[in-house]
């Protein structure tokens, strides 16, 4: 088979911010869409019975992490990603390539590829463009990225340049290895997903030349989807909503746009006005294990001292289980315990208010009141804990 079953159809457009139905083998997602974080095929804290009551269509799981534990070989052995955790719905894997460049000391990158040392027992792996699409194929995502290059900000322009042209030269690699898994040509590899698209990867920080020339090389090689990839890496807030600005027009209009690792509630209203598709990020799980509540009036702290006797659930106008259930004197109880249900229920409602918040930006596009709730969304997200919790 030579061919992916994937497609994008835009179903409504209001300015930039799109309304899309993305076709995978497992099912379609209407975007624009989060993707809650399953590091090791799990999103820490909840069970795949409560993503699916809070309306989650789709998961990102991690190729480095799932090739270094339990390994690409056994989840092919087992059927696949999907028959291995028991997830029925759309997954996409990201390629490894953050979780590498991240290990700074414990990696070199040439050409061929990225040659790290394991963080669980400190054995070596050649990371190369084509052995990042063989993973993938194995663990039989429907989405699987292309390796790329990421780097930390700030970075030179020529350092930029250079990680750029090699992230692109990888892609027409990565590609290339797809096609051949697709044909049956790849020897060795158990592709348990025949209808597995791809993805490219902009790179060029936050310079608006290297992003087009980026996106331009990228777009030559034809992906199903394209990614922006090197953003929330430490550059400021207005110069990553710049870089996706200056980005977007320079993908193709039919193909799904994914912002990679962004980011907060506001983050996703501002990048879907600016024509973003696609998004993933650990603050909902990772800000509910730490007693961070994202509300509709902003972010809650619920170890704070105020809450010890706030009968209030954490946000009035949430319907997840937690809000319905708990009161905020209750959950602060629990953190400050350390009882694991905590982070449970904290965690189901962070990933309820972001899965609900694309809910209410795909309907606002459609009726075409974007803009208005784009400035209801924000202004209510920006109020100081004072004004979120009068008389407290």
């Amino acid at each position: 088979m030579n061919e992916s079953r994937f497609g994008f159809e835009i179903t409504a457009a209001d300015g930039r911010a799109r309304v899309g139905t993305m076709t995978t083998p497992h099912g379609t997602v209407a975007t624009p869409a989060f993707m809650a974080v399953g590091t090791q095929g799990a999103i820490k804290g909840v069970t795949h019975r409560d993503l699916e009551e809070a309306g989650s269509q789709i998961l990102l799981s991690n190729t480095y992490h799932l090739y270094l534990r339990p390994g690409d070989d056994l989840i092919a052995r087992r059927g696949g990603l999907h028959r291995f955790i028991g997830w029925s719905r759309p997954i996409l894997t990201d390629s490894g390539g953050y979780q590498v460049f991240s290990l700074a000391a414990r990696r070199t990158v040439d050409e061929t590829g990225a040659l790290f040392k394991s963080h669980l027992d400190g054995s070596s792996h050649l990371l190369t463009p084509e052995k990042a699409a063989d993973i993938q194929a194995q663990l039989g995502s429907d989405i699987a990225m292309v390796l790329d290059e990421c780097l930390a900000y700030p970075a030179t322009p020529e350092a930029v340049r250079e990680s750029m042209a090699r992230t692109a030269r990888w892609a027409a690699r990565a590609r290339a290895r797809q096609l051949q898994i697709r044909a049956g040509q790849a020897s060795g590899v158990l592709a348990t997903n025949p209808g597995q698209a791809q993805f490219g990867i902009v790179q060029g920080g936050v310079f608006p030349d290297l992003r087009r020339e980026s996106a331009m090389r990228t777009v030559e090689v034809g992906f199903e989807g394209y990614a922006i990839g090197g953003l929330s890496v430490g550059e400021p807030i207005p110069a990553m909503y710049e870089v996706v600005e200056a980005t977007t027009p320079h993908l193709p209009a039919d193909r799904p746009r994914y912002l990679m690792g962004v980011g907060t509630p506001s983050d996703l209203v501002e990048s879907v006005a600016r024509g973003v598709d696609l998004f993933d990020c650990v603050l909902p799980t990772r800000n509910a294990r730490n007693g961070q509540l994202f509300t509709s009036q902003g972010r809650l702290n619920i170890g704070n001292a105020r809450y010890a006797e706030d009968d209030r659930p954490p946000d009035p106008e949430c319907g997840c289980y937690t809000c319905r259930t708990c009161s905020r004197a209750y959950l602060r109880h629990l953190f400050g315990a350390g009882e694991i249900n905590a982070s449970t229920l904290n965690t189901l409602h962070n990933l309820h208010f972001y899965l609900d918040t694309m809910v209410r930006i795909r309907k606002a596009i459609e009726f075409g009141r974007f803009e208005s709730f784009r400035q209801s969304f924000l202004e209510r997200q920006s109020r100081r804990p004072a004004e979120t919790d009068p008389g407290q």
